[in-house]
């Protein structure tokens, strides 16, 4: 590898930066860092000055900003030099100190020892993660620098001992190349990723290598008749245009391989070609030029221009069938090419960027993951959030899903809707209700695949999160504002709601129960479940039923769900009074009664309909019958005063069948006042669940309230009020 000299990076600056007080400053940087670092050696025997050096002519090779080149000139200074924070910042200003010193911080952690490698499945620990999150959310730069720091130190690697080598190699593929992934930086990716895996894998290393150069000498005959082909196609249809052959880096085709148990052979892009034109409209152009000439395969055609990877990569990608090969073909603009190669630092080079809008603001508004990044780190309440996000949200996240208005939402392999919800908006999620998944209802637990389209069904009257959905989510993200808000709800509530509910199941059984903490210790120590209180508060929050903790206690078995709707269809329910609870105007004591075909209850509207011969008939405003009926046999009607008498209502739940759904429908109603006088449950021809429940409520405020709080059960898609 070539000895690199200031002058080459005096050369490489000049080329974009005009400014001779920005060059001095640079100069002035190395200077500096040559000064402190004198007479410091590397393993290799070079003198130390160059590794800072060569960090920062990778950064000039992304045309970044001055400030960046001279914090990479400096970015060993304060851990490895007597040199100081406050020595930086009188010599080269605030900014650079702080680059500088968030660039030392995130130098500072390692792996634990290469013994404890496979015990610790290579994780950091998470006060690492901690100093690699708070840097990045405070500049990207610090990043970038360490991304270029840590490619310089491949390049050398060779000088470690291999202990070293696999360490770092380890890190590396764990870590900084996904991170370089994430920002779109593919050409540094590329040589990180395979640099990293002739250390950490020599013979995997070797033999790809070998496979790959066995076969580029036909590859690339085969490579360059279909460039001359294509070319000939593309200049007979008065295309401007450049084609050239991609060669796919060895741990790519290592990672497909192993990913896709795919064969050497099988991997299709190994033979690609990729065409640059002028615009968009030339990109759309060629592809059906394309398509009209070769013959597409099947699902192999991706528009990566209409809806961009979250690292900003643009493309057109289709693969074709041609002198029984398969080619994969992408077409793109010139700046998406570059995009595609630079990432985000396409962006933000020194060039793009002369109104110096700040690097944080510009990045965060590009790539959406790091918007979020810093959101979440400056809303979250715990240190181990922040970290979980970017070690398991942001890092490994492949499946692309989208929004009802296009927009593309990623998320790691087995997030469910409940992730989509939470990663809108935190309110989103909290609402949830239910979820439609490419206009089909699917249950909350559902894994989304790529290029679902994810509807969110929200409620203003959810009850909101309970520990079960904790259970369901995937995402760090989401798990973390589940927890935020479980822990803001109010105990001493839940408690009463859950000791409510249990005195109720008392009174219903007709049993006297002294319930003490050492019962519950008995019977729930395997729930968590240690005290009284411990039991009314899972009850109330809806995790455990007041059914089921009663049976438990008693030693009797859980109602199978026949005998429970038997047992409910038994009971006769006393109305309070036997009135109707009618106003007519100018009549005492009218003869009234309440439709069954719509069942009125307060709080809704009503008008009366005269009937032949059986008195005042009173209907819901908008029931059908009424619309059918006589108008000028209608008059107003209005509810009286009467407070306590119990009137029918019945809904329909559209449901996932599984164990105890019913009882924890049952369990809710009661808990919140109602009264089940009868249950029908059935199974529909798509197999969901449907249970028709008649219950007696004193008002329609009391049966919104029930609703609010059955939507909120998990497995619970959609409940309606019958009216006929």
């Amino acid at each position: 590898m070539k000895t690199l000299a200031f002058a080459d990076l005096k050369q490489r600056v000049s080329s974009y930066i005009e400014s001779r007080d920005d060059l001095d400053n640079i100069e002035k940087a190395y200077r500096f860092a040559d000064e402190h670092h004198r007479g410091q050696k590397r393993l290799s025997g070079e003198a130390f000055v160059n590794h800072p050096l060569n960090v920062a002519y990778i950064l000039s090779e992304y045309q970044t900003d001055p400030t960046t080149i001279i914090a990479g000139l400096l970015h060993d200074c304060i851990e490895d030099t007597p040199a100081t924070y406050a020595d930086i910042e009188s010599r080269f200003g605030e900014e650079v100190a702080l680059l500088t010193e968030g660039v030392t911080k995130l130098g500072q952690y390692k792996f634990k020892g290469v013994d404890d490698l496979e015990e610790e499945k290579h994780l950091l620990q998470a006060k690492n993660y901690q100093k690699m999150l708070i840097a990045m959310s405070k500049d990207i730069r610090v990043l970038i620098i360490k991304l270029a720091d840590r490619l310089h130190n491949l390049r050398t690697l060779e000088s470690l001992p291999e202990h070293k080598q696999k360490r770092i190699a380890k890190e590396t593929l764990d870590i900084f190349a996904p991170l370089a992934h994430r920002l779109g930086m593919y050409l540094l990716k590329a040589e990180m990723e395979d640099t990293a895996f002739k250390y950490l894998n020599p013979s995997q290393y070797r033999m790809m290598a070998k496979l790959i150069s066995e076969t580029r000498e036909a590859r690339e005959e085969d490579l360059e008749l279909m460039r001359m082909n294509i070319e000939y196609l593309l200049s007979e249809n008065d295309f401007d245009y450049n084609v050239s052959g991609r060669i796919k880096n060895i741990y790519s085709v290592h990672k497909k391989m192993v990913t896709k148990n795919k064969e050497f052979e099988d991997i299709y892009d190994l033979l690609a070609l990729r065409i640059i034109v002028k615009s968009i409209e030339a990109c759309y152009s060629v592809i059906g030029v394309i398509h009209s000439k070769w013959t597409p395969i099947p699902n192999r055609f991706k528009d990566y221009i209409a809806m961009p990877k979250p690292n900003l990569y643009q493309s057109l990608h289709t693969s074709v069938i041609a002198n029984g090969k398969v080619y994969e073909v992408q077409i793109r603009t010139k700046e998406m090419d570059h995009i595609a190669e630079y990432g985000i630092a396409a962006h933000w080079s020194y060039k793009q960027n002369r109104d110096r809008v700040p690097m944080t603001e510009m990045v965060s508004k590009k790539l959406k993951w790091y918007g979020e990044l810093i959101k979440f780190t400056e809303e979250s309440e715990r240190e181990e959030d922040i970290l979980n996000l970017l070690r398991d949200d942001i890092l490994h996240s492949n499946v692309y899903v989208f929004t009802p208005k296009g927009d593309i939402i990623d998320l790691p392999k087995g997030a469910t809707p409940l992730d989509f919800a939470f990663r809108i908006h935190t309110e989103v999620g909290i609402k949830t209700v239910g979820a439609i998944v490419n206009g089909k209802i699917a249950p909350l637990e559902y894994q989304l695949q790529t290029g679902d389209i994810v509807n969110v069904k929200t409620s203003a009257n959810s009850f909101g999160p309970n520990d079960n959905w904790l259970k369901i989510v995937k995402t760090s993200n989401a798990k973390a504002k589940i927890k935020n808000y479980l822990n803001k709800q109010r105990r001493d509530v839940l408690i009463e709601m859950g000791e409510e509910a249990f005195e109720r199941e008392l009174e219903a059984r007709n049993t006297d129960l002294s319930l003490t903490d050492a019962m519950c210790l008995d019977h729930f120590q395997h729930k968590g479940i240690r005290s009284v209180e411990d039991l009314y508060y899972e009850i109330g929050k809806n995790t455990f039923s007041a059914i089921g903790a009663l049976n438990a206690l008693l030693g009797e078995e859980k109602k199978r769900d026949d005998e429970l709707i038997d047992s409910i269809n038994r009971k006769r329910i006393k109305e309070s009074k036997n009135d109707v609870n009618i106003i007519i105007e100018g009549i005492d004591n009218p003869a009234v009664k309440l439709s069954n075909c719509c069942s009125p209850i307060p709080g809704d509207q009503i008008t009366g309909y005269i009937t032949k011969g059986s008195g005042v008939a009173i209907h819901r405003s908008r029931c059908n019958n009424l619309q059918s009926l006589d108008r000028e046999r209608a008059i107003d009607v209005a509810w009286g005063d009467d407070l306590e008498r119990v009137y029918n209502v019945t809904i329909k739940m559209l449901v996932h069948n599984r164990d105890n759904i019913l009882a924890d429908v049952i369990n809710t109603i009661t808990t919140h006042k109602g009264k089940v006088n009868q249950v029908a449950a059935s199974t529909n021809k798509r197999g969901e669940g449907v249970i028709k429940i008649k219950l007696g409520i004193k008002h329609k405020q009391e049966l919104e309230i029930i609703l609010k709080h059955l939507n909120a059960i998990d497995d619970v898609f959609n409940i309606e009020r019958l009216m006929k």
